[in-house]
């Protein structure tokens, strides 16, 4: 019996929470793929001079460049280590 065409089927109650889920879910994985980028843009930012300090602090220890070229490359690299 159709209930006066009202279709009172599972679809009736099921539809919506699925789309609510769908909105929250499809949110969610933008917020959280805006934060991984970003993160990673920081870590690269910051990785960048730092890397640079840890391959001259290498080299000094190798002794391929003497302390005098240490100190004018790191002054021109801005490392404040």
């Amino acid at each position: 019996m159709m209930f006066g065409g009202m279709g009172w089927g599972a679809g009736s109650f099921l539809g919506p929470i699925f789309m609510i889920l769908f909105w929250v879910l499809l949110i969610a994985g933008t917020v959280w793929l805006v934060l991984a980028v970003s993160r990673q843009s920081a870590q690269r930012q910051g990785s960048a001079g730092s890397s640079a300090l840890a391959i001259l602090e290498e080299r000094l220890a190798r002794g391929e460049i003497d302390v005098a070229e240490y100190g004018t490359r790191k002054a021109a690299i801005g490392g404040t280590r």
